[in-house]
């Protein structure tokens, strides 16, 4: 059990969602230059409830519902002192070598990282907001607004958050391309105006911006081909540390190619986005398990019809599939409140 130090607030976990970047660490080690060393706890999309908090953390803090940013940077490198904290070269990230995560019962956060969430967003969502910060962070390095017309290439969780960003930013044209058709389906249902087979040549050019969040070299390629000049390149998807782009494109159209990096200063945006009902995250969720099949939850993705799988450890049973999950996250609220502890 950890005890929160000065500034710091502890959570008792309620959802944690299960990322790529964590299926990454499980079966391969590694993602670039962050290697696993040593045993770690993965998990980094997290809801809980606060239910202790450290020296100089109001007392009325207790109870609230959170969502919680994964990064902690250090507030004093010219990166965090610029507001770009996200490229913190000392940020310690949940479920990052050597930094444990959140695939646990409690931990302990800065309180400032612990976002309150009100009663219209459920657990799940409020883990969600996670990857919908990585969405609008995506669409903000597109320059995305009213009107614009984006190519999303990848119709995973990433691809999709990106795809509601957009829509609920006033995008008019989104389309989306992936090889699972299944996940093509889910694009419509978040807002896509169109989708296409990644490969085909179903789509037409004349793109405001491309966002990859494939991490394909073939995506990036054929995606930044269909953007129209003075326009956007997005990378988000990490696939392959080198890229084959076509520079004659890039060159004759003047397109501005940028990575992103996690993200800053999002949270507020993603809260209110769900709490308002612009963007639904709920619907993204396919599974649910206990704590205790962390690996099936892992390994979920394997399925072609799952979107996303999240973990709650107040799970007694093993899993859920979607069509259950309102029925055992309410049983599962019931079995916390009955646990829950005197703060």
């Amino acid at each position: 059990m950890p005890t929160p130090t000065e500034g710091e607030v502890l959570v008792r976990i309620l959802s944690v969602g299960v990322c790529g970047s964590d299926v990454h660490y499980y079966e391969h080690g590694r993602i670039g230059d962050f290697v696993v060393r040593s045993p770690l706890i993965l998990g980094h999309e997290t809801s809980g409830q606060i239910v202790e908090v450290g020296k100089g953390v109001s007392p009325a803090r207790v109870g609230e519902r959170v969502a919680i940013e994964p990064g902690q940077p250090c507030r004093r490198c010219d990166q965090c002192r610029t507001g770009t904290y996200n490229l913190c070269p000392n940020i310690r990230f949940h479920g990052t070598p050597p930094v444990d995560g959140t695939l646990c019962e409690f931990v302990a956060v800065r309180s400032e990282l612990a976002f309150a969430v009100p009663d219209e967003i459920s657990d799940n969502a409020a883990a969600l907001l996670e990857p919908l910060s990585v969405g609008i962070w995506a669409n903000r390095k597109a320059g995305t607004q009213i009107g614009s017309s984006v190519l999303i290439a990848g119709a995973g969780p990433v691809g999709l958050v990106t795809a509601k960003v957009a829509h609920a930013t006033g995008a008019t044209r989104i389309a989306v391309t992936d090889v699972n058709r299944s996940r093509l389906s889910s694009a419509l249902a978040s807002g896509a105006t169109e989708i296409a087979v990644a490969g085909s040549d179903n789509v037409r050019g004349g793109f405001d911006a491309f966002i990859d969040c494939s991490g394909s070299s073939a995506a990036v390629d054929a995606g930044a081909r269909l953007v129209r000049p003075a326009g956007s390149v997005v990378l988000v998807g990490m696939g392959a540390d080198e890229l084959r782009l076509p520079l004659g494109v890039i060159q004759q159209r003047e397109l501005l190619i940028t990575g992103t990096f996690r993200y800053a200063n999002t949270w507020p945006t993603a809260i209110a986005l769900v709490a308002s009902g612009r963007v639904t995250l709920d619907d993204l969720v396919t599974s649910e398990y206990g704590l205790a099949d962390v690996e099936q939850a892992l390994t979920a993705a394997r399925d072609p019809q799952s979107v996303k799988a999240v973990v709650r450890p107040a799970l007694r049973n093993s899993s859920t599939t979607r069509g259950q999950n309102k029925v055992k996250s309410q049983a599962a609220l019931g079995q916390w409140k009955a646990d829950e502890i005197d703060p």
